[in-house]
């Protein structure tokens, strides 16, 4: 009896198995059921999770490492009794690798960020670039250890793209579901920076994915606690800053005070980004100008950073040590002043010299400086109907950093869940939309889509404005064996008249030629040597262009609403 049931459990094992092989084989061609994703969905969560303290505790044991002090939160305090010399020459050894890790492993010497991720979710089905991914983590690691001054959450969160695509590409998902899967990573990153599952759930449909659709949500959500899991394990349970505990709202009385903190949050939040912008292109300037070397360009930002460190030290780094002295009103007037200014300065050096690091965390530092000298005043001309100024610090930091990423409902929750303190909602929303409101319609949008639209990608104005340049022509055209092709004679007419297009041409760059010339077809032409005529690989037809246009459209439309 016993080798007959022995024969039996074996033949069930075999057969158990065997249905895993073939529902693997099932998954890796028609893509993972909704059970099955929501499992990957928690396994990118937890890779992504894991990433992000990984990345954390790299920076934290660096920067202990190149400035020799284990009390890496007030690194600020310890640079300033350095000898002077030190300061400069760490960000500059700093920059010095982060350009020669650029130059070797990206084809264009520029770090990966938030952008890309965006750009990624919208263009390319939900993936982004690995290998320069990958080295963007390790430059950016890099930059914030040694004196950069930007944040570690946009490389996280492009590393956890990385993850992602390149689960997606080895379960052969399609695109709805490697956009999904890129917002589980970015979820999972998100909330494991901040210890804020909510925040950073609401964050990747806000800001990456750009939709609500439920189908999405609860994979997310399930990525974004379990990326919030890993980091509790490893830091505990408690809020990124602590409030003091008078923070009240004086109620109607207060409220016209924190609408012009969010009108003027608003404007500061639009020079940091105009200065990003603007020294980003002085420094492409002088860099073509010089003929420096692009691996040397991180170097002399990093020297730059350096000399200012010397007088201003609360610059190194992510700067949450100066975050929390604003929020809790350590700071005078003049300092508050004086230390924004510089932050600004110190970004957009960074940033313009190709070092790495994301705009969050310098958003963060730069908002509550604005709120906390808004709050000294404001509370100074009334002091008998006015709370503490450092609710005003409080307000002033989810203000700019939610004009900065244009993402109002992620980042007031983000306040919330980084304090603890729910009390004081009313006064950051009214700030935060404010905010809001005026930098979006002084900028594309966002910081991250106006990187986008100064690449001529434009995501900012919606899936109508960027579709067409997802689709080439050599994939549209109707060949000329086609049953239905153009007329041979009339296409050479038209390339004796200067009309035809490349077939490696976009959709959104020929769609204005159909409108000029009010034409139904445009010669597809490959053009040959000087002296020899063009080769014809095609015609173009209007009503082609417009059918993959409305099926793209009909597509995206049914994803954002499914």
């Amino acid at each position: 009896m016993a080798e007959p049931k022995s024969s039996l459990i074996r033949q069930q094992f075999g057969d158990v198995v065997l249905a895993c092989k073939d529902g693997w084989k099932v998954m890796r061609h028609r893509g993972p059921s909704q059970l099955q994703f929501w499992f990957i969905a928690l396994l990118v969560g937890v890779a992504a999770g894991f990433a992000a303290v990984g990345f954390r505790i790299g920076i934290e044991e660096l920067q202990a490492w190149a400035y020799g002090t284990e009390d890496v939160r007030n690194i600020n305090v310890f640079a300033a009794g350095l000898p002077w010399y030190w300061v400069v020459i760490i960000p500059i050894c700093g920059g010095l690798v982060t350009g020669l890790i650029l130059n070797w492993f990206t084809p264009d010497g520029r770090v990966r960020s938030v952008a890309d991720v965006i750009e990624g979710s919208a263009l390319h089905n939900g993936r982004v670039e690995k290998r320069a991914g990958a080295a963007s983590a390790v430059a950016s690691m890099i930059t914030l250890s040694t004196g950069g001054s930007t944040g570690r959450e946009g490389p996280v969160v492009h590393l956890a793209a990385v993850i992602s695509s390149w689960v997606s590409n080895f379960i052969k998902a399609d695109g709805i579901t490697g956009r999904d899967l890129l917002g589980c990573a970015v979820a999972a990153a998100v909330s494991a920076s901040f210890n804020a599952p909510i925040a950073g759930a609401l964050f990747a449909m806000e800001v990456v994915l750009r939709h609500f659709a439920l189908h999405a949500f609860a994979p997310i959500v399930i990525a974004s606690v379990a990326g919030t899991v890993i980091s509790r394990w490893q830091f505990g349970n408690v809020a990124e800053f602590t409030l003091p505990l008078e923070t009240a709202l004086r109620f109607y009385i207060e409220l016209p005070a924190f609408l012009l903190l969010g009108l003027l949050c608003g404007l500061v939040a639009v020079v940091l980004m105009r200065a990003i912008f603007w020294t980003d292109d002085l420094g492409s300037h002088v860099q073509k100008s010089l003929r420096i070397p692009r691996w040397a360009r991180p170097a002399l930002a990093g020297a730059l950073l350096g000399v200012i460190a010397i007088w201003f030290p609360h610059i190194i780094g992510v700067g949450y040590g100066t975050t929390s002295a604003a929020l809790t009103g350590e700071l005078l007037l003049w300092e508050a002043v004086i230390f924004a200014v510089m932050k600004v300065a110190a970004v957009a050096i960074t940033m313009a010299g190709r070092m790495g690091g994301g705009v969050f965390s310098p958003s963060l530092v730069v908002g509550s400086l604005t709120g906390l000298a808004f709050g000294l005043v404001a509370t100074g001309i009334f002091p008998d109907v006015s709370g503490s100024e450092t609710l005003y610090a409080l307000a002033g930091m989810g203000a700019v950093a939610a004009a900065v990423l244009g993402a109002p409902i992620s980042t007031t929750l983000i306040v919330f869940e980084l304090t603890g303190d729910w009390q004081t909602g009313l006064a950051v929303m009214v700030a935060v939309s404010l905010s809001t409101a005026l930098a979006s319609s002084l900028v594309d949008r966002s910081f991250f889509l106006t990187q986008i639209e100064r690449r001529g990608v434009h995501l900012a104005a919606g899936p109508q404005a960027y579709l067409l340049a997802m689709f080439r022509v050599q994939n549209v055209m109707r060949k000329p064996d086609h049953e239905q092709a153009a007329p041979e004679d009339a296409i050479w007419g038209l390339i004796e008249q200067g009309i035809y297009v490349d077939p490696n041409a976009t959709l959104e760059d020929v769609m204005p030629l159909f409108e000029k010339t009010n034409l139904a077809f445009l010669p597809v032409v490959t053009l040959g040597q000087e002296g020899k005529a063009p080769t014809i690989r095609g015609a173009l037809f209007q009503v082609d262009a417009l059918k993959q246009y409305n099926r793209a459209l009909a597509a995206t439309a049914a994803e954002e609403h499914s």
